[in-house]
């Protein structure tokens, strides 16, 4: 039997299969963004697919989780990005 990767959400802090979350990044070239594939370069954390994680996430979850200064353009760029990316998704929990 393969083992399943479990991941925390850093909102909510619920453990998931990590093929349920995304990975936030936060790297040099792209700043602050979600990496589907998780496999870019830069220090990550993951963020359950649902709306209330979404609401629930701050700068300063962000910031610790990541070990870097995130600015409010950057998390309410974040927000925005995620939240289309969300919405398009049918088979996601809409909490």
């Amino acid at each position: 039997m393969k083992k399943i990767p479990m991941r925390s959400c850093i909102a909510c802090r619920e453990k998931k299969p990590k093929k349920q979350m995304v990975r936030i990044i936060y790297n040099q070239e792209e700043g602050l963004t979600y990496d589907l594939t998780g496999k870019k370069n830069g220090r990550g954390a993951y963020i359950c697919l649902r709306n209330r994680c979404l609401d629930q996430l701050t700068k300063d979850k962000i910031s610790t989780a990541l070990k870097c200064i995130i600015t409010d353009e950057d998390i309410n760029k974040l927000k925005v990005s995620l939240g289309r990316m969300i919405k398009d998704n049918c088979h996601v929990d809409q909490d």
